[in-house]
């Protein structure tokens, strides 16, 4: 952008904050007005809430917003704003676009994403959930599993298989299901933290319209990839002030030691954490810069693998300097939360980041990607690569 857009940027910026003061605004009508501004997703197009603009500029939208007491609509709907939102904007129909976007961006609907399945594990194109086409409808059965906040969510982004004749990658079809629809179950899965974020859900004659198709039918691979890019980047992928995040956790906690524990070999661990968080974030940056538009590329997956290890070595560090104190959880009971944000005690983010080196895939996954895909390595051996799904060997 040149100065003179920034500009217009920053007196848009400041009209919204001006027609709709954050401490005095419900936190739904302001990310409505802000997503009616072209501020919630600035490189989306006009009119489905962007400007058309690079995303880079949205960190200077962020800050200012947040800095004068704006709700977040990343806290409420995670899932949504990260992954679903982009691949709806990439995907859908004009009529999907306008429907679901705004409520999406200002948590009235809180969306989820249901790709994984405990038979296919890291082999997403694996998957076996079905769905038969019936007249304009969609008979979706199957179980997904690890589905985040599926308790809390009206509208999920799910993938079927379609075709079983077809190689595996190219019989799957991305749709918008309702949650809300008969023959959708959701259980809790509970987590070692206590909580139940994720859930396992049952699919049972659901139906679908075909219209509520994200591409067309067996699109659902290229689809993923869309959401999957943008996942890696949600989690991964951000932007933080220097020395926030995981690591002011661990600078705080050293600050409040006795000055006896302070030995110099702690001080070496946490100074190389120190030094790894900040090199992460300013690759973050770079990778950042090289995007003109909105769609990542496989070069997300870094800052998801760097920051998957180093969160949880990180708070491994810090549970360490609380000694016998950090053995001291409290309340196991299961609790149904209403965000996947945040955490009120070290010992839980402890237990929490272990599950960073699995999500949005898995590190193995990541190193893959990274091999094939960026450092132009050559491929796994792949033996199913040309075989239908339905003769492809299975547990």
């Amino acid at each position: 952008m040149s100065d003179i857009e920034t500009k217009e940027l920053n007196e848009r910026v400041d009209q919204l904050l001006a027609s709709h003061p954050p401490k005095k605004t419900a936190a739904r009508e302001f990310l409505e007005a802000q997503y009616d501004a072209g501020l919630a997703w600035v490189h989306f197009p006009v009119g489905l809430g962007g400007l058309g603009i690079s995303p880079r500029h949205q960190k200077v939208i962020n800050e200012k917003v947040f800095a004068a007491g704006a709700p977040s609509s990343y806290a409420r709907n995670p899932i949504g704003y990260g992954m679903c939102g982009p691949t709806v904007v990439e995907w859908g129909s004009d009529e999907q676009k306008h429907r679901y976007l705004r409520p999406l961006f200002s948590g009235e609907e809180v969306w989820c994403q249901l790709f994984s399945e405990p038979g296919s594990g890291s082999d997403f194109a694996g998957l076996s959930a079905r769905a038969v086409r019936d007249g304009d409808e969609w008979v979706v059965n199957g179980q997904k599993v690890w589905t985040t906040l599926a308790h809390l969510s009206k509208y999920g982004l799910l993938v079927v298989r379609t075709d079983t004749e077809a190689v595996k990658h190219a019989g799957l079809t991305a749709v918008v299901v309702d949650m809300e629809a008969p023959g959708v179950e959701v259980r809790p899965l509970r987590q070692m933290t206590g909580e139940a974020e994720f859930n396992e859900v049952y699919f049972t004659d659901v139906r679908v319209p075909v219209a509520e198709t994200l591409g067309g039918t067996g699109d659902g691979w290229r689809v993923s990839l869309t959401t999957l890019m943008n996942e890696r980047v949600a989690i991964g992928g951000t932007i933080p002030q220097q020395g926030s995040g995981p690591i002011r956790e661990a600078v705080k906690l050293w600050k409040q030691l006795d000055s006896t524990a302070q030995d110099d070999a702690r001080k070496d661990e946490l100074m190389r954490l120190w030094i790894r968080a900040e090199v992460l974030r300013l690759t973050n940056i770079r990778a950042g810069q090289s995007r003109k538009m909105g769609v990542p590329g496989p070069e997300g997956s870094i800052g998801k693998m760097a920051s998957a290890d180093l969160n949880k070595e990180t708070y491994e560090f810090c549970v360490n300097l609380l000694g016998a104190e950090g053995m001291l959880y409290g309340s196991y009971e299961m609790v149904r939360p209403e965000t996947a944000m945040g955490f009120d005690s070290v010992p839980k983010a402890f237990l929490r980041a272990r599950a960073n080196s699995i999500e949005g895939g898995t590190s193995e996954v990541m190193r893959n990607i990274l091999g094939e895909r960026v450092l132009g390595l050559p491929g796994d051996v792949r033996v199913d690569r040309d075989i239908a799904w339905s003769k492809v060997p299975r547990n």
